[in-house]
This record gives C-alpha cells, structure tokens and sequence, in this order.
C-alpha cells in the first residue's frame, strides 16, 4: 500500500475506529461506487503518503507519468515518453493540455518542484527516500536535487547518480505524482482538500470526512487512459471488516477488499461468483526492533530465527484464514518477476520445534531470557486472531510468555512506530508500489530508508542494492536482490509469515469489478447497475 502504502505501510485492510454507515454508502447518486478503505494516516499529501490508506484515494485523484495495469505493467498516463542511453540520464516528455482541477496546467515544473519538496529532508516527507536516486539527494543535509532539469513546458531531464535499472518502473507510485502551486503555499490546508489531475476529484471542500469517508466524484478533464465508468466514488472508513462486510451482503457497499476472518469460509457460498479470489503483491511479517532487550547482536540473531521456527505456518494459515494465503519463503511475493522459494537460509520460515529450541538456548548462554515476547498490532484491523495464534505458538515451543499487545487503531498504532516509542515488536506488511523486488526490500531494509520501521542496518546489504540497481537489466538486478536476503534470513529484522491471497467481492448492484496485481479494485471500471 503501498508501504506503507504500506504503505506505505503497512499494510492496512480496515480503518481507525469511526462511525459504520449501514444501509447509507454511496449516498444518493446511484452512478456512486461504495467502497471500503481506511482513515488516512497524515494529510493527503503525495510525498508524505506511504500507507494503503491515503494511497488509494491518491491514485484515484492524481495522475502521474504511469500508471500500473491489472498485471503490474506500467501504462504511460501523462507521459509521452521516458527514454534513455545509459540508465543514468532520463528525458521524460509529457503530454500537453493537462490541468489540475483548479484550472493549472500541468507542466515540467509541477513534477520538478514536488520532486524537489519531496526530496529536501528539512520538510521531513516520508516518501523522501524515493529521491536519493537523483543528484543531488543528500542523507546529511537538507539540498534540492541537482539532477532535476527542465527543457520546457513538456520536457524534463532527470540524471541520477548511478545507474538504475528499474527507474522506470517507479514512476507510477504516488511519491512521483506532480503537485500545482497551491500546495505550496499552505501543504497544512492543501493535504485536507487536495486538488489533483486524476480520473476523480474531491466532490466538494471537506468531502473527506475524518474517520467517516471520502467522497470523490469523475473529473471530466481528465485525458489518460482510466476514465471512469461510473461518476464517482465513496470510500468508506468502516471500524470493522466485519462491519463493511454485513453492508457487502446487504447491497449496502459495492465493491469490498479484505473479508474478514469469520466469514473466509463461508464468503464464497455468500457471494457465489460474485466473490474474488487472486494472487497479490503483498507481504505480512513482524518486525522485531534490535533496539529491543536481548534482540541485538548474535543474541538477537539467534533469537528471531528461533522465534522464526517455532511457528507453524502452513498449521496457521489453515486455521485462521481457512488456506487463504501462502507461507512465506522469502521477504517479497510470488506475483513480482524474479522471485524465489529456493534462497539459501530460508529453511528458517519452516516450523521445526527441536532447532527453535536449540537456538534459543543458545541465545540463553548469551544473555538469558527475561520478560515476555509481544507481537503489536491495530485491533481495528481484523489482527487479532493471527497475532493471538502466532504468539501461542511461540509460548508453547519455547516455553517463553508470549501475547498480543493491540492498539486500539490504525493511526494510533503507525504513530507508536514512527515515533519509535512501541517497546514490542510488532506487525508489518509491504503492499508492493510498483511491480519489482527491490520494492520489497529497499523502502524496508535500506539503512535509513521511510519504511524502515525496525530501524535495520547492514552495510553489505546496502551494498547488494547499489550493485541492483546499477545493473544493466533486470535479471542480472534480481540476482543481486537474492544475495541481499540471504543475509535477511540470517539477522530476520522483520519474520516472514506468508503471501497475501485477495479476497473480495462486489454487491448485485455493479459489474465489470477486478482487482490488481496489488490487490488494489479497478475502481474506475467498475459499472454500477
């Protein structure tokens, strides 16, 4: 979600607690398409967005370059074309005749001056980490990037300081969306009514309700390639998965992702075909910070990966969500090109009660064990039951206290992480931005990266990334990636747990309803009857 997106993110399938609208989603107009989404994390800004949340509305104001289609394949949006001779220099050249919902045209400066304010660490953005492949971009101090050219109206030159081999891959995740000058003048006012250049637009000033909804309506200028089929959206912030999915089956929300735990064995009998089912680009773990008592150094090593091989993930993912998701066998997804179940040190995401064991006692001759191990999480988020599972099973083969710590909601819970104040460790997720492992990986375990939340450093790992993304295809990128996880499964900063499997549905009252390679619905396809 992205990150974050998971968000961004991480990631995120119900929202902060807020008012259930049963019986009311999609208001009046019936060209209205209801859906479930979550409360936003921060104002609705493109370079501070990185979790599912604020990512899906977004995507649906903005356009940017690219967009992703239903594969992960990038689409030119306002892009006319992207080209380069070393991988390194990028001319990009955009479309003519595109406005902002206010009237302003939408030219080289207005994603040259959002690339820069992202990119200036002095305006602390959490996508900021997207730019340290330009010139210019600076870790140390807060300096525009040098990198950034303009030719004209229409054309912009970006030069990066090496080689990248995926860099065009990037360019439809929202960090890269250009903003008018509006924004500029109050970012504070701007996030809470964002005007965007996208498929919609916000119906009016203060449609986005906190903590209730958000509503969109189709924006008759937009000129790329997903015009919208229906006249608008609602996004619906529901307290509970539970609570969205009774409006699912009341023909009270349109179009769901996400079921909830309660229902995954019985969501296909509800809906017949109406319900979905699909491979995602989405990744559940926990994060176990080395900040944490007896989790740094050799000691904590050996403790995640007993932690690692004391859970019995095929027996969990049976019971919790009745076979609807596949173990993890590395940090990315099997939907992204590259993949790998075979990494060498991946025998630690394999349940084996007797080694879990013998590592722990080894960790014990170390430092020996005190306190209780806790797994955090938002309790608005449909978590509970995993967590409550995974931490038994820890309990029962080390013979260690081991629970739950919820918080009460989803901001709540991305604010203690952020902060650095949580004192457990914690869910997390990756919901991929664009279609690549290095995706997966990068935003997450790159020292001082935005979506590091676990605060993870290896210098060899970094090492491996700058050797990806200097490679001269894909391929050859991919190999450096693999290397990079070795070293992942030996110090496990976050504790694979399984693939995400999307399931959905629709209600009787819309058609022509898909969902992405993120596990994200097409919404402006959606057909409302």
């Amino acid at each position: 979600m992205r990150n974050v997106k998971i968000g961004a993110a991480l990631v995120a399938v119900a929202a902060t607690v807020a008012l259930t609208l049963t019986g009311c989603a999609g208001g009046g107009n019936n060209n209205i398409v209801s859906t479930n989404g979550s409360e936003p994390q921060n104002p609705l800004i493109t370079t501070n967005t990185n979790e599912t949340g604020g990512g899906l509305i977004l995507d649906s104001i903005y356009a940017g370059l690219e967009y992703y289609d239903a594969k992960g394949a990038p689409v030119n949006d306002m892009a006319e074309s992207i080209t380069s001779s070393d991988n390194i220099t990028w001319d990009i050249k955009i479309k003519s005749g595109w406005k902002f919902t206010n009237g302003e045209a939408v030219t080289a400066d207005s994603y040259i001056n959002a690339w820069q304010y992202g990119a200036l660490l002095d305006n602390a953005q959490l996508n900021s980490y997207y730019f340290d492949i330009i010139e210019g971009f600076s870790y140390e101090k807060s300096q525009p990037l040098t990198g950034l050219s303009k030719v004209s109206d229409t054309e912009f030159k970006v030069k990066l300081s090496a080689a990248q081999s995926d860099f065009p891959l990037r360019l439809g995740y929202s960090g890269f969306y250009p903003l008018p000058k509006a924004f500029f003048d109050d970012p504070k006012a701007f996030g809470e009514n964002p005007i965007g250049n996208g498929p919609y637009m916000l119906a009016e000033k203060g449609a986005w309700k906190h903590n209730v909804d958000i509503n969109l309506v189709k924006n008759p200028d937009y000129q790329g390639g997903r015009k919208p089929l229906n006249g608008g959206l609602d996004i619906v912030f529901y307290a509970t998965l539970e609570a969205a999915y009774a409006d699912l089956q009341a023909d009270n929300l349109d179009v769901m992702a996400g079921i909830p735990d309660s229902a995954l064995k019985t969501y296909k009998q509800d809906l017949g075909d109406r319900a979905v089912q699909q491979g995602a680009a989405v990744f559940q773990s926990f994060t176990i910070p080395a900040r944490l008592p007896h989790f740094s150094g050799e000691e904590g090593n050996l403790r995640r990966q007993a932690i690692s091989m004391s859970i019995n993930r095929p027996e969990l993912i049976q019971a919790i969500f009745n076979g609807t998701r596949q173990p993890a066998k590395d940090f990315t997804s099997p939907v992204i090109a590259g993949w790998s179940a075979d990494i060498p040190g991946s025998d630690v995401t394999t349940f084996n009660a007797a080694k879990a064991k013998e590592l722990w006692a080894k960790a014990d001759a170390i430092a020996p064990w005190s306190g209780s191990f806790q797994i955090a999480y938002n309790a608005d988020g449909g978590h509970q039951g995993w967590v409550d599972a995974i931490t038994n099973q820890i309990k029962n083969t080390l013979s260690i206290d081991a629970s739950g710590a919820p918080y009460p909601t989803f901001g709540e819970f991305r604010t203690a992480i952020t902060d650095k104040t949580i004192a457990t460790a914690f869910r997390t997720g990756w919901q991929a931005d664009y279609p690549a492992l290095s995706n997966f990986l990068e935003p997450i375990y790159q020292t001082g990266a935005g979506a590091n939340d676990g605060q993870y450093s290896n210098a060899d790992v970094d090492a491996l990334f700058v050797k990806g993304n200097s490679a001269k295809s894909l391929d050859e990128a991919n190999k450096y990636f693999q290397q990079a996880q070795e070293i992942l499964f030996k110090e496990l900063p976050a504790v694979p747990m399984w693939y995400g499997i999307t399931d959905g549905g629709y209600s009787t009252k819309v058609s022509n309803v898909a969902f992405g390679w993120n596990s994200v619905p097409i919404l402006y396809n959606v057909l409302k009857k």
